[in-house]
């Protein structure tokens, strides 16, 4: 019988990318260790992409800068915070974010999809994922597609983080099947800075990028397998230890994480209240 495909999405690649054993915990062990508390830079990154997204969902002669602060706060997610201060002086950042970025679009453009899921299947993979923005532009042999991706970290983005980044690449590979057009440019909007950076993707290049991404899903499925066989866990999903155990969701779970030093909830938004 043939192999099932695995089924995954950007993120589940990019867990076991990160740390094998950081997936493990979210993928494999049942019921998963308990997760540490919320963070305030996912709250306010999944603030601001559901603004963007609402925006969209308005009527065009309704996308003004005038409609965000109502769209803001219907979205705002309060978790992670350290105090109401610090989260009250969060979302006036991100308004004013908002606010700037809305400004450099078009009310009246459509995009071809806002947060849409989009899928594709190879050999080996069952893959989807959820894509912040799909744009249409008209390229050089008629309409083409265009990955979007919004960010809201303290660090801006290179060229290089826009072309080495296999989720948008996955993304373009599963966009250019979908709606039958090509997809080889990838966009990272970086809102604080209001920055741009892009890459455009050959054939071959997104073909690397999927052979990728067929390589760690074989890894995981075998090591799922020699788990089911009776095989150590801790040895078939090693730790790697490193500055993101800081950050990890399992810190307090793991003895790698354990020893990392403490970033609070709030630490990474720290900076926008300064």
């Amino acid at each position: 019988m043939p192999e099932k495909l695995f089924v995954c999405t950007p993120s589940k690649l990019g867990a076991y990318a990160d740390c094998p054993r950081r997936y493990r915990y979210s993928y494999v062990d049942r019921p998963s260790p308990p997760k540490g508390p919320p963070w305030a830079h996912n709250s306010l990154g999944a603030s601001v992409h559901n603004a963007l997204k609402d925006w969209y969902m308005v009527p065009a002669e309704r996308r003004g800068t005038e409609s965000l602060p109502t769209l803001l706060k219907a979205t705002w997610v309060r978790e992670g915070y350290r105090d109401v201060d610090q989260e009250r002086a969060t979302y006036q950042r991100a308004l004013d974010w908002l606010e700037s970025y809305v400004a450099t679009l078009d009310p009246e453009d459509e995009p071809l999809g806002v947060e849409r899921v989009v899928a594709a299947k190879t050999g080996i993979l069952a893959l989807n994922g959820r894509a912040d923005r799909i744009d249409t532009r008209v390229g050089p042999s008629g309409p083409e597609a265009v990955i979007v991706d919004y960010k809201t970290g303290r660090s801006g983005s290179s060229p290089d983080d826009a072309r080495g980044s296999q989720a948008l690449a996955l993304y373009a590979f599963a966009a250019e099947r979908m709606f039958r057009r090509p997809c080889r440019r990838v966009e990272l909007h970086h809102l604080p800075t209001g920055t741009v950076v892009s890459h455009e993707h050959t054939e071959e290049s997104l073909a690397r990028q999927v052979r990728r991404a067929e390589e760690t899903a074989q890894d995981i499925m075998a090591a799922e397998k020699a788990v089911a066989g009776g095989a150590d866990p801790d040895a078939e999903f090693p730790v790697n230890p490193g500055s993101l155990c800081g950050w990890c969701d399992f810190r307090k779970v793991c003895p790698a994480g354990a020893s990392a030093p403490v970033k609070e909830s709030w630490t990474a938004v720290e900076h926008l209240t300064a």
